[in-house]
């Protein structure tokens, strides 16, 4: 008996391919709300000082730090070293390829829901 969903015939797992793996590591760096709302800041703005970031942020200075770590190595944002301070910029190329990427996976569930 079934519940009347049926998906066909399972297909065999594969490895993953290198587009996969970057959208798994760009999701990663955004699994954490603050981190998101770090990035749309980051975004609305040309730059950013630690400190700026820690002023709008209901966080302590270095709980920010650690997340512009993850943001950074994922690509996502760039540090540039302004004297004892670094300004911190949103990678807008990399932001378009995350959506891009993201857009792969829902173009399939797009396209079914516009009727």
């Amino acid at each position: 008996m079934t519940d009347g969903c049926f998906c066909g015939d399972p297909k065999p797992a594969t490895a993953p391919d290198d587009e996969e793996m970057e959208l798994a590591l760009l999701a990663k760096a955004l699994a954490h709300p603050a981190r998101v709302r770090i990035l749309r800041i980051l975004l609305a703005r040309e730059g950013c000082y630690c400190g700026q970031l820690v002023d709008e942020l209901p966080l302590a200075q270095a709980t920010v730090s650690q997340h512009l770590k993850v943001l950074k190595d994922a690509g996502l944002i760039y540090g540039e070293i302004d004297g004892p301070r670094v300004c911190y910029c949103a990678h807008a190329e990399r932001v378009a390829r995350l959506a891009e990427l993201a857009r792969g996976i829902a173009g399939p569930a797009l396209a079914g829901s516009r009727r």
